[in-house]
């Protein structure tokens, strides 16, 4: 689970199943999901040697969770693009990226890339996507690129299986 400011969490004392007998997954196994908390720290740390601005690390998160459904991921990587400076108008355009010019072309190749990452089985996809990367992006930033759509996936499974809450809050 990550925090607002996208560090990663798990207590100690903290109930392992909700109310309806699923597993909080992290809670449950800490040390499985510390190693996918370490993970993503590498992917991260991968990510901004390659280059890649926060905002298109968090427009790759968010497209990755919308594709997958993952409401507490939208909500923690949502909160996280804000703050990094992106505008509401691209993030409510987000799931329909192809259809405006408001995306840069290594924003498309990167959001193209993310798709085809997450949906493996559509070879066609993702041997266009993996072009239109090249036209775009080096090796160092196509490579941070699948890292961190692999990690997000990851995290959006784990957030819903376990069915982690998306709570009120004030902050952004």
């Amino acid at each position: 689970m990550t925090t607002d400011e996208g560090e990663h969490t798990v207590s100690a004392t903290a109930k392992t199943t909700t109310a309806d007998g699923r597993i909080y997954l992290d809670k449950r196994s800490p040390a499985a999901y510390q190693a996918l908390v370490k993970t993503a720290d590498a992917v991260r740390a991968t990510a901004a040697e390659a280059g890649l601005d926060r905002i298109l690390v968090e427009l790759v998160n968010l497209r990755v969770s919308q594709l997958n459904g993952c409401a507490y991921c939208l909500d923690v990587h949502t909160r996280a693009a804000l703050r990094a400076g992106e505008t509401t108008r691209r993030l409510g355009v987000l799931p329909a990226w192809r259809d405006t010019e408001l995306f840069t072309t290594r924003e498309r190749a990167a959001l193209a890339l993310a798709e085809a990452t997450t949906h493996p089985a559509d070879a066609l996809a993702q041997e266009r996507a993996y072009d239109e990367a090249r036209q775009a992006l080096d090796d160092a930033e196509i490579s941070a690129v699948i890292w961190v759509a692999i990690t997000i996936n990851a995290f959006n499974r784990v957030s819903i299986l376990s069915k982690h809450p998306v709570r009120e809050t004030s902050a952004v």
